[in-house]
């Protein structure tokens, strides 16, 4: 649908919005507020710039309910950058174009590969791979013996995947993510030489999730590594063996989680965290960025800070913390009166003061 304009009713309709103003505004795309011009869609995700609409270059705004004194075409909506979002992909989807298999491309024995795929130049497949309908396999993706590949499949550059690995449908995994790579797992004899413990398990990536670029995903000791449904894992992300994520969850860049932690469903994680392992998160909990999260943590919790603790304690540490140097000033100000109040006291006043202790 790339190029081909539409309705703004349409988009209204797409976005279930309320229209303002003419419906027959045609859209050839969106932009951002300050960049949009006569023909595209723009959005103000809140009211703070709800001043400056006279500026505004384009054809149509999505505003949230409350912004008033809209005088051209618009999408009321209740989250317009959702919307934003919803719009802003149906102008850039692009129709699968099965161009086959590359001649450059290396394939094993016994792969049952359909005929609507997109093998790029210096792919390597295994032996035995099964792929879906409609896999875009981008140059120098390797995935090795028995791994499974669901219909609708983008791998970017130089992706790997490894053996009797599982991907669902329509799964995105950004260029070099190792998945299925093995887990960090030793045992150490007396002399302190470790001795390297055979991981054999898997990882399994379900339906609609994405994997950002350099993101490792390490594969199960046993059992099965495993991202449900719809997570959405940032850059340079390290997940160790026998990791569970649940489903919806966000996981910022830099993350790393130990093996055999578990997460519920529509989890956060900010920035830099780090996770000790054999933890668990509950549904909808939330970790603020470069925080330590040593121990579980219920369904609801909002944690920050190393070790990690409620949210609100932690805000409220910082505050304090930026205060230490002051504070410790004062504190040596008052040991210093006191040093010399002891010094001018008499004999007397000495002992008159223990003895009415």
């Amino acid at each position: 649908m790339s190029g081909e304009k539409k309705r703004l009713a349409e988009l209204a309709l797409l976005v279930k919005g309320e229209l303002v103003g003419d419906p027959e505004v045609l859209i050839g795309g969106l932009a951002d507020f300050d960049d949009a011009v006569e023909g595209e869609i723009t959005f103000v995700a809140d009211l703070k710039h709800g001043a400056r609409l006279d500026q505004c270059k384009a054809s149509a705004i999505i505003v949230p309910p409350a912004l008033t004194g809209i005088s051209g075409s618009a999408i009321r909506v209740k989250n317009p950058y959702l919307a934003a979002a919803r719009i802003h992909a149906l102008f850039l989807e692009r129709p699968f174009v099965a161009t086959g298999i590359d001649a450059r491309a290396v394939v094993g024995h016994d792969c049952l590969i359909p005929a609507e795929v997109a093998i790029s130049p210096l792919v390597y497949l295994g032996n035995r791979i099964r792929l879906g309908q409609r896999v875009t396999l981008h140059p120098g993706v390797v995935i090795y013996d028995d791994a499974v590949i669901g219909d609708d499949v983008v791998l970017y550059a130089n992706v790997t995947i490894g053996h009797h690995c599982r991907l669902g449908n329509r799964v995105v995994i950004h260029s070099g993510a190792v998945i299925g790579s093995d887990g960090f797992g030793y045992a150490s004899d007396d002399l302190g030489r470790h001795i390297k413990r055979p991981q054999v398990g898997i990882v399994q990536i379900d339906d609609e999730v994405e994997i950002g670029a350099n993101t490792c995903i390490d594969r199960a000791t046993f059992g099965k590594t495993w991202i449900r449904r719809g997570t959405k894992i940032d850059n340079l992300v390290q997940l160790g063996h026998n990791v569970v994520i649940g489903e919806d969850a966000l996981l910022v860049a830099q993350v790393g989680v130990s093996g055999s932690v578990t997460t519920g469903s529509n989890v956060v994680i900010g920035g830099q965290v780090g996770l000790a392992g054999h933890i668990h998160l509950g549904d909808r909990v939330m970790i603020a960025a470069k925080s330590g999260v040593i121990k579980s943590q219920e369904s609801g919790a909002m944690v920050g800070g190393i070790p990690a603790i409620p949210q609100k304690d932690w805000l409220r540490s910082s505050a304090v913390f930026a205060k230490l140097p002051e504070m410790l000033k004062e504190l040596r100000e008052l040991e210093k009166k006191v040093a010399e109040l002891s010094r001018t006291m008499t004999p007397d006043e000495t002992d008159n003061h223990g003895g009415n202790e």
